[in-house]
């Protein structure tokens, strides 16, 4: 009985040599970034943002007028 142990049940695994394509990008156009202008990107958060304001402004005034409507008829 001889027992090696596990040196003697090692299998070694070969990778293939593919290292030429590892090398190579898959796109071999370059990525140009775009600069981007400050004034353009505050116009638009501000646009947005005044969007939200005026809705947020009609629901609290859509609010604040059925409260009203409510409390007088509450009080008739």
């Amino acid at each position: 009985m001889n027992n090696k142990g596990f040196a003697d049940t090692e299998t070694i695994v070969e990778t293939p040599n593919d290292n030429g394509n590892a090398e190579k990008p898959l796109k071999s156009n370059q990525i140009i970034s775009n600069r981007v202008d400050i004034n353009v990107l505050k116009s638009k958060l501000q646009e947005s943002e005044s969007k939200e304001f005026k809705k947020n402004l009609i629901i609290l005034s859509s609010l604040v007028l059925g409260l009203g409507i409510l409390g007088i008829y509450l009080s008739l």
